[in-house]
């Protein structure tokens, strides 16, 4: 075909692209702001609302797209047969590397989204395109990859105890669940070993409802006490303690890199794009149905920038919220917070440092070391055979809470506090020596540190999973099964969360759990 054939044919696919009867009304928002944005619409289509911070054009001065627009958009023919021809030149695949459109926007690749996607595709393979949104591929500020990678069946609230026995299941049948063909099956690493709760006298009774509770549940934990403790543990110092529980089954740790890795090696062979960029903003569309100025909007896609700078615009069906500790930022992207009638509730999620210590005691406890919790709030736990351990603690108080703008270690917490408790508690840390140390964030939910999942009561295709607040490695894998128990089958099968909806927070029921560690 000559250039001149090529050249008619792609100005005849332009003008079948091109809106006809083009209107002009959008709204640009930025800094609690409004101004008027031009943006082509149709009559035949619900009008777009733009909700970002920068021009929303999606050309330059000199005609080159700075935008790629989602799908159902004009886009200029030389700019596809450009990309057409470099994809010739660079093997790579013909396209956008961000889709024009999926059927579910994941935000966040952690332990959470990537469990949210797998369980996706179990229920059907081969229908519904998904895509994870990850800004740190490698996973460096990961909550998930900075975690103690614990997994305990003893909490105060029933579900919470459901979600880890969950886990706890799935962990034992690794290989059945993510093994993929020509690759190794996955490992984690899992250490049985228990964890060992232990309560003072005043918070005795608290003990031993939650065991009694637990066990009613199916978990397998026992209460020891004071006597029964020191005879199993005699390295334990028990002074001021009254009783202790201990997992006896599905308890321990695991490698959280080991998880994600598999999640994802499994996704990827299921079909599952990862997509390495930052969500820059949602857009909206216009619903005129006689809502409420200021409420006749949804959702209608995102604006992802990719690492070499460029933004693409992506229409979706249902998004998801995996962004951990970031989860808010990403809900005020969808105006949660921000607006009137149920946009007025925000998420009250934020990022809280926590560090992790690494001793070395050469006369500490070996294999009949669990996962200790201290009453003090600090914990210890072995790691691997040769005599050393991580250990850490929260803040005793919110006044306490470390500073978030980098991931600086605070080497006087652990001499001030968490070495003082668990030396305490386990004479031989007397002689231990500080090796290393990491810091890493929790995803908190400030109103009552438990999970918060489902639908928005305004935004119905915008989903949370967030703030699990230091449990949400261990319960990422019942949680992204409960994700596609409501979108998928419109009703819980596994665990009933529905008192864990953003409802509780909009009527100020918070859901009371003591044991946050």
């Amino acid at each position: 075909m000559s250039r001149f054939m090529v050249k008619k044919v792609l100005h005849q696919a332009a003008n079948r692209l091109l809106p006809q009867n083009a209107n002009c009304i959008a709204i640009s928002t930025t800094n609690n702001t409004a101004t008027a944005t031009a943006v082509i619409t149709t009559t035949n289509t619900p009008r777009r609302l733009f909700q970002s911070g920068s021009n929303s054009s999606n050309t330059n001065n000199d005609g080159q797209e700075t935008r790629t627009p989602r799908a159902g958009s004009y886009r200029s023919p030389w700019t596809i047969l450009k990309e057409e021809m470099e994809g010739i030149k660079t093997m790579k695949p013909p396209g956008t590397p961000v889709p024009r459109e999926a059927d579910i926007l994941i935000v966040g690749g952690g332990a959470i989204g990537s469990s949210v996607a797998y369980w996706m595709k179990q229920k059907d393979p081969t229908g519904g395109s998904i895509v994870i949104l990850e800004r740190d591929p490698v996973y460096t500020r990961a909550s998930t990859m900075l975690s103690a990678g614990g997994i305990r069946h003893q909490f105060g609230v029933r579900e919470n105890v459901e979600l880890s026995l969950f886990a706890s299941d799935f962990l034992c049948n690794l290989k059945e669940h993510l093994s993929v063909i020509h690759e190794d099956p996955p490992d984690v690493q899992f250490n049985h070993q228990g964890y060992l709760m232990l309560a003072e006298p005043h918070n005795a009774e608290c003990l031993v409802k939650n065991v009694k509770m637990q066990n009613e549940v199916g978990a397998r934990v026992a209460l020891y006490n004071k006597s029964q403790l020191a005879e199993k543990f005699p390295w334990l110092n028990l002074e001021g303690i009254e009783c202790g529980s201990f997992g006896l089954e599905g308890e321990g740790w695991f490698d959280p890199w080991s998880l994600v890795r598999a999640l994802k090696q499994k996704n990827l062979s299921l079909g599952v794009k990862y997509i390495h960029g930052e969500l820059m903003n949602f857009e909206f569309c216009h619903l005129d149905r006689g809502m409420p100025s200021g409420l006749n909007f949804k959702l209608d896609s995102a604006v992802i920038r990719t690492k070499d700078g460029h933004e693409h615009e992506m229409r979706f069906a249902i998004v998801v919220n995996c962004a951990g500790p970031w989860a808010a930022d990403v809900a005020e992207m969808a105006k949660i917070g921000l607006g009137e009638g149920d946009l007025q509730y925000p998420l009250p999620v934020e990022p809280r440092k926590r560090y992790i210590y690494v001793v070395h005691c050469p006369d500490g406890p070996l294999l009949d070391c669990p996962f200790v919790v201290d009453c003090s709030g600090s914990y210890v736990r072995r790691e691997g055979l040769g005599h050393n351990y991580i250990c850490g603690s929260s803040p005793l108080c919110g006044e306490d809470e470390p500073d978030i703008a980098n991931f600086d270690v605070d080497y006087e917490f652990y001499e001030n506090t968490v070495w003082p408790n668990i030396a305490n508690r386990v004479p031989a840390f007397n002689a231990c020596k500080l090796r290393s140390a990491w810091a890493g964030y929790y995803d908190y939910n400030v109103f009552d540190q438990n999970l918060i999942i489902g639908n928005h009561p305004f935004h119905r295709n915008f989903i949370f999973a967030n703030g699990l607040s230091g449990h949400g490695l261990q319960h990422s894998l019942a949680v992204g099964k409960a994700v596609k128990e409501i979108v998928l089958d419109g009703e819980y099968k596994t665990v009933d969360l529905s008192r864990f909806h953003f409802e509780r927070l909009m009527k100020q029921e918070p859901i009371d759990e003591v044991g946050i560690v």
